[in-house]
């Protein structure tokens, strides 16, 4: 007779070999099952026992269950982490700030420290820390590069837009002085009076605009004076490279000489339109040598 030393730790039995046999065959015990034949103390594994030797080396199955009983149930697997999109979406605006200096950035730091504490709060469903980490590292340092990115544009963009000013005050003075040989082809080859030249070649030019200079001061009609000296002279009798308009603070029919120019140049150069229409750009210092009688 024997017992059976279940996984519970209770003991079933005394039972022959033929119930152990059975056992055996129905799974209920196997070769790591403790058995102890009666009379004895020790508990030794079924394998041990030369009369079930063999019968266990056939079943190959899982551990008895001497009470009856079903195995216990596999609990459920749990989900596999899915990644944060937020985490890598705040990587990719971390990155594009070294191309874009630091301005991607301001979005990707923001979004990388959301990502973390996301992450950190979605017990295991959500992985990618190591990305919003290294998102928040890389975004810092490209913010960081702002300041001196905007210190070396601004300059850059100020210094651009004052050469597209003087390109554009130079297609005014062209404009001006195709304007003045239409006039004067209408009136006998003679120029607009002094007085009133703007009110005369008002009907030349395609846009009062050509008239005003993007740099001059707010609120002025015109940005140019006329060479008080030409007022009503025949063209043929003039000079071509006499000043026929050049650059003033503001005014309209504005005429004069080299007392009425610019003191200060609103661009690198002071931009002078001849007799003969052509225009030039010269540098303050060349002020002196310009003609203004015929």
């Amino acid at each position: 007779m024997f017992k059976i030393l279940g996984i519970d730790q209770k003991e079933y039995g005394p039972v022959d070999a033929e119930v152990v046999l059975r056992w055996i065959k129905e799974g209920r015990a196997n070769a790591s099952t403790k058995v102890r034949s009666e009379g004895e103390t020790e508990w030794r594994c079924l394998a041990e026992f030369p009369e079930f030797a063999q019968a266990v080396a056939r079943e190959r199955r899982p551990p008895p269950i001497p009470s009856g009983r079903a195995f216990p149930p596999t609990p459920p697997r749990q989900p596999a982490a899915q990644p944060c999109g937020q985490a890598i979406a705040s990587l990719v605006f971390a990155i594009l700030g070294f191309l874009t200096c630091g301005l991607t950035s301001l979005v990707g730091l923001p979004l990388g420290i959301v990502a973390l504490n996301k992450i950190k709060n979605s017990k295991g469903r959500l992985r990618g820390q190591g990305l919003a980490i290294a998102s928040i590292c890389v975004s810092g340092v490209s913010v960081l590069l702002l300041p001196i990115a905007v210190s070396l544009v601004l300059p850059a963009l100020a210094q651009e837009r004052s050469r597209e000013q003087a390109v554009r005050c130079v297609n005014n003075l062209n404009q001006l002085g195709l304007a003045m040989r239409m006039y004067a082809n209408d009136q006998s080859d003679r120029f607009a009076p002094a007085g009133n030249w703007c009110d005369a070649l008002q009907g030349y030019v395609s846009s009062p605009s050509v008239f005003t200079c993007k740099s001059g001061s707010s609120g002025q009609r015109c940005h140019y004076g006329f060479n008080t000296r030409l007022g009503g002279l025949e063209e043929d009798r003039v000079n071509p490279k006499t000043v026929l308009f050049f650059e003033i603070d503001g005014g309209w029919n504005v005429s004069g000489g080299p007392e009425r120019m610019l003191r200060k140049p609103r661009h690198a150069t002071l931009n002078i339109c001849y007799a003969d229409g052509t225009v030039e750009q010269l540098a303050p210092s060349r002020a002196a040598q310009l003609r203004w009688s015929p």
